[in-house]
């Protein structure tokens, strides 16, 4: 599977091109470990610290555990999750296993989460523990949702995140995707009328990494950064993952809202030094 080139990453924006042949979870992943940065931290969280050889191997394990449940490429998924470790590793793994993620708001309602459910037709829900019982209604009567996955420590008489992937491989041999394949889909607010999926390619990431990520905010490998917007918003996605892995910098993921007084606390508790 074909990622940018080292040369490529030198080109300066808006001169990005990417490969016709080309998967982009692969890609933020593989540049890193290409790049002599498997040991480098990629994620901290609250529970820790992870390496981006840890976060290829939860990809890795997340994608490896998709196919053995029989998850099929283009199939969707939705992804309820805290910013956490498990949500790239989920988001980035569903890609390498070309089954498209669809990340939702964390702070929606039942209706809410019954209309995703329903409209996307996912065929598995990966869900935080503590989302699990405003879910848990919208589950019924669901023909499509075949599999639940629970992220945290209780499963809830569910499938448990950690559970599946250890007992799947750490490696995994991407799916042949193209860069202009559906790469995940987020669901706009519905201001105007019910929310839509919209969907994005998985050239979209790197272009808005190279683009904006690099081009505009200059995010460098020294980095260290913090988004108050969440991961399933499309600018914590950028902020929060896709940004600073495409340049082997360090993301700091809150699981908790982001509060005046939280926020304070992570930027005292990683300003440098």
């Amino acid at each position: 599977m074909a990622e940018l080139s080292s040369a490529d990453h030198s080109i300066s924006p808006p001169q990005v091109r990417i490969p016709r042949d080309y998967n982009a979870a692969h890609d933020l992943l593989e540049r890193n470990l290409k790049a002599g940065r498997g040991g480098k931290t990629a994620v901290i969280d609250d529970a820790g610290s992870y390496t981006y050889q840890d976060l290829a191997h939860r990809a890795n394990r997340f994608a490896n555990a998709l196919q053995n449940l029989g998850i099929q490429r283009e199939q969707r998924i939705v992804l309820a999750l805290h910013d956490s470790i498990d949500f790239p590793a989920a988001f980035l793994g569903a890609i390498k296993a070309g089954v498209i993620p669809i990340p939702v708001n964390t702070l929606q309602t039942t209706k809410d989460y019954d209309y995703v459910l329903r409209d996307s037709r996912a065929c598995m829900l990966v869900v935080s523990e503590a989302l699990y019982d405003t879910f848990a209604p919208a589950m019924k009567d669901k023909p499509d949702l075949r599999h639940v996955i629970v992220s945290g420590r209780d499963a809830r008489g569910q499938l448990l995140f950690n559970n599946i992937c250890a007992q799947a491989a750490p490696e995994f041999k991407t799916v042949e995707t193209s860069s202009d394949d559906i790469c995940f889909w987020l669901y706009s607010s519905g201001s105007t009328g019910s929310p839509k999926g919209t969907v994005h390619l998985h050239s979209h990431l790197m272009q808005t990494a190279e683009l904006y990520g690099r081009g505009v905010l200059g995010i460098r490998e020294n980095d260290i950064g913090f988004s108050a917007a969440k991961l399933f918003f499309a600018y914590g996605l950028g902020n929060g993952m896709t940004f600073p892995f495409s340049v082997g910098a360090t993301t700091v993921l809150m699981a908790e809202r982001p509060t005046p007084q939280a926020v304070g606390r992570v930027l005292k508790q990683h300003k440098p030094t």
